[in-house]
């Protein structure tokens, strides 16, 4: 392969047009020769359109006339990414700030073996920079529905998934594994994707002199209501395709989630975890595109 190769960088906007326009700002310093970058409106109801589209009208955008999830959007961003060339494909949080030397660094790291199929950036809290927020990615146990991201540095060979914030994927892994999981509204996708790429003999990898500030939740404001009512659909899409006893750990997973916000007298949030349930029950009669 080219020792420059193609990178299209997806960066999804939903109703963040600013933290948009600071993300693209930031790889205005991106020290990589051989990027694309590409924006994808994920059915914002406000005026990101306009804002990104005045702002930065050398930017590639396109719309979704509906909010797809974080699946959905990124899939309509990696469908152009393959059909212009595309080598590696760079998912990008909007409500990230690349460092000039990131994506050098991921595809420096891919480069090394063909068998990676995906490399994860080092992202720290963009209002506490000395501090890791989420070192490549995590391990996870499907047996309970729990998974937790490193904040320290591992092998390769420990990660069972990356963390989706700032993730290089390798063209030939996309078309091998697949898109990305559109019955994953939100949360756990990157989870599923990684696990599909393992399952399929694809390494996935950290590139520790990629760094990247996150500013975390940007998406949902910090909703715990929204986080939980994703959290647990999502989960329990995972734990039903990946679990070596999904009925049970997903028995597991709901009573967990149950448990403590009872014990804190959450009850909007118990109410939030039922939506979730029903929410993953509707989403059983959907087929995924990508299975």
């Amino acid at each position: 392969m080219n020792s420059r190769p193609q990178v299209v960088c997806i960066v999804l906007n939903w109703n963040g047009w600013k933290d948009t326009l600071d993300c693209l700002k930031a790889l205005e310093e991106c020290t990589y020769p051989n990027l694309m970058v590409v924006v994808v409106d994920n059915g914002s109801t406000n005026d990101s359109v306009d804002r990104i589209r005045s702002a930065r009208p050398d930017i590639q955008l396109l719309e979704s006339e509906e909010n797809l999830g974080f699946a959905g959007g990124n899939n309509i961003g990696i469908r152009y990414a393959l059909t212009h060339d595309a080598d590696f494909i760079w998912l990008l949080n909007n409500d990230t700030k690349a460092a000039p030397g990131a994506l050098s660094a991921l595809v420096a790291k891919a480069l090394t073996d063909e068998g990676i199929g995906a490399v994860a950036s080092i992202c720290y809290y963009a209002d506490a920079p000395s501090m890791v927020q989420a070192w490549a990615g995590s391990r996870v146990n499907l047996w309970i529905g729990y998974g937790r991201l490193s904040t320290e540095p591992q092998r390769d060979n420990w990660f069972h998934s990356l963390n989706g914030t700032s993730m290089l994927v390798a063209r030939r892994s996309i078309e091998d594994a697949g898109l990305l999981d559109e019955g994953f509204f939100l949360y756990w996708e990157d989870t599923e994707f990684c696990l599909r790429l393992r399952k399929k003999g694809w390494r996935i990898a950290a590139a520790p002199d990629s760094h990247v500030l996150h500013k975390v939740n940007a998406s949902s404001g910090g909703n715990k209501l929204m986080l939980d009512r994703y959290q647990t659909a999502s989960g329990l899409r995972l734990l039903r395709f990946y679990s070596p006893a999904p009925r049970f750990a997903s028995l597991v997973f709901l009573a967990v989630r149950f448990s403590r916000r009872l014990l804190r007298l959450q009850f909007a949030r118990c109410r939030s975890v039922w939506a979730g349930i029903q929410d993953y029950r509707r989403g059983l009669s959907l087929s995924s595109r990508m299975r």
